[in-house]
């Protein structure tokens, strides 16, 4: 679990350097994350050039990627709907939201305990953060504690999604309503699960909310020599990729998602939506620096992939 809970941390700096480069606007990641001194490679070791491309181009796809498909949820429902984002680390999606109006009728994070002490305490002592959760509270007072926060449009619980039981009396207790419409999100998450784990909690949502949608970004095709190194790299970093046999491929994503309870499941490759972003942005984070080895890029993200499934008892 450390090596998992340190994944949140290399997450977090990486998001930092690309929005301070001027891949996307994030004004509260800045409240969370400590700025690079300098650029390190990860454990890929292809130095520099996966840093720049897989780090930052890819991390531009995956945030344009998966708000799309959010903002999609929230036009559809009117934000008349709640999201439930699984490890959502440092994730800034809630102030963002709030800024341009978007705000379900309720935010749910849920990450293990420690990684959601670490970010109330920044809640708590950066006013930035803690005064839009402010402004969007109605009713009796904001409940705060180390290992969780509950405010009337906002939540931090500290659980286990490995134990969805557990789970959901977590999420109840801080007002969860499973009549409402529910978006939840999971940004390399279920990968850190047993195959098993990963089926238990995309059953348990499928069967819990009547109408439902859920957003899973995560690793694809590593069962090729490009997929094994990926591996090979986590596992010397004491970081195992538990659930690696449901990223198999694209059809292997999406099987999970109708086995476990979904009624239509979709799943494409990060080369795939890179491809449908809007060009002239792309045309300018790519002139943000200079690199020639579109080979390798293309490579990386074809081994990432977005899928999306919902289950849809009123037709939404």
């Amino acid at each position: 679990d450390e090596a998992v809970r340190g994944t949140c941390e290399d997450a977090s700096v990486c998001k930092r350097f690309a929005v301070s480069v001027g891949y996307w606007k994030d004004p509260y990641i800045q409240y969370f994350v400590r700025q690079a001194k300098e650029r390190k490679a990860p454990e890929i070791n292809r130095g520099k050039l996966v840093w720049e491309w897989e780090h930052l181009t890819g991390y531009y796809a995956r945030v344009h990627g998966v708000s799309y498909l959010i903002k999609a949820f929230l036009e559809k429902t009117e934000c008349n709907c709640q999201i439930v984002n699984l490890g959502a680390g440092m994730d800034t999606l809630f102030w963002r939201l709030k800024d341009e109006n978007l705000l379900p009728k309720k935010y749910f994070e849920v990450d293990f305990p420690m990684i959601v002490a670490r970010k109330i305490h920044n809640i708590k002592s950066k006013p930035p953060l803690s005064k839009p959760i402010m402004e969007s509270h109605s009713g009796d007072s904001l409940l705060i504690d180390s290992h969780s926060l509950d405010s009337s449009r906002f939540s931090i619980v500290g659980a286990d999604l490995r134990f969805s039981s557990d789970l959901e009396e977590k999420l109840k207790k801080h007002s969860l309503d499973i009549h409402l419409p529910t978006l939840l999100v999971a940004e390399c998450v279920l990968v850190y699960m047993t195959p098993q784990q990963s089926a238990n909690l995309l059953k348990w949502a499928a069967s819990t909310f009547p109408v439902a949608m859920v957003i899973n970004y995560e690793q694809v095709n590593m069962r090729d020599r490009f997929g094994q190194i990926m591996v090979e790299n986590l596992q010397r970093r004491q970081c195992n990729l538990a659930g690696v046999e449901p990223c198999s491929s694209l059809d292997s994503q999406r099987e999970r998602l109708l086995l476990n309870g979904w009624e239509n499941a979709r799943a494409i490759d990060m080369m795939k939506v890179y491809s449908f972003l809007p060009q002239a942005d792309v045309k300018r984070i790519e002139a943000l620096e200079f690199l020639d080895e579109k080979e390798l890029f293309e490579q990386l993200m074809q081994h990432y992939c977005i899928c999306w499934a919902s289950k849809d008892s009123s037709s939404l």
